[in-house]
C-alpha cells in the first residue's frame, strides 16, 4: 500500500456523500452557511456550473450567475462544511468540460441549451423539487 492509498483512505472518511450529480452547464443552488457574529444563515448562490477541477476531497466547482449585466462566479469546494446542501435546478446540455466562453457572452447567447429532450442518459435522477 503506498503512500497515495493511504491519504486516500484518510479522505474517504469526510467525503461528502448527498452530493447530487452535477455536470457542465447544468443550473445549481448552492447552500452556503454564512456566519455572522453568534448567529448563522442559509444563503442560496444559483448560477450554471461552468467548471469542475480536481478529485476527492480537493474537488472544486464555479459557479456563474449574471446580476445586473455584471458576471459573478464563486468558487466552491464541494466536501466543505460551510456548504450545506447542493441542489440541480436545471439540466443543461454543454459540449464542452469548461464554459469559459459564456464570460463573453450577452443576451441569448449566454443561454445553455436544456436537456430534456435528452433524458435518456440521465433516466433515474430526480431534479431538484422532485419526490
Amino acid at each position: 500500500m503506498g503512500i497515495q492509498d493511504i491519504i486516500e483512505n484518510i479522505n474517504k472518511s469526510v467525503l461528502k456523500t448527498d452530493v447530487p450529480r452535477m455536470d457542465i452547464g447544468d443550473t445549481v443552488n448552492v447552500h452556503c452557511r454564512i456566519v455572522e457574529g453568534d448567529k448563522e444563515r442559509i444563503q442560496i448562490f444559483t448560477g450554471v456550473l461552468i467548471a469542475r477541477a480536481g478529485r476527492g476531497i480537493s474537488e472544486m466547482i464555479t459557479v456563474r450567475r449574471v446580476v445586473e449585466d455584471t458576471g459573478v462566479e464563486r468558487i466552491f469546494p464541494v466536501n466543505s462544511p460551510k456548504i450545506a446542501q447542493y441542489e440541480v435546478v436545471r439540466r443543461g446540455q454543454a459540449s464542452r468540460a469548461k464554459l469559459y466562453y459564456l464570460r463573453d457572452r450577452a443576451g441569448k447567447s449566454r443561454r445553455i441549451i436544456d436537456r430534456r429532450r435528452k433524458l435518456k442518459h440521465v433516466a433515474g435522477l430526480k431534479l431538484a423539487g422532485q419526490n
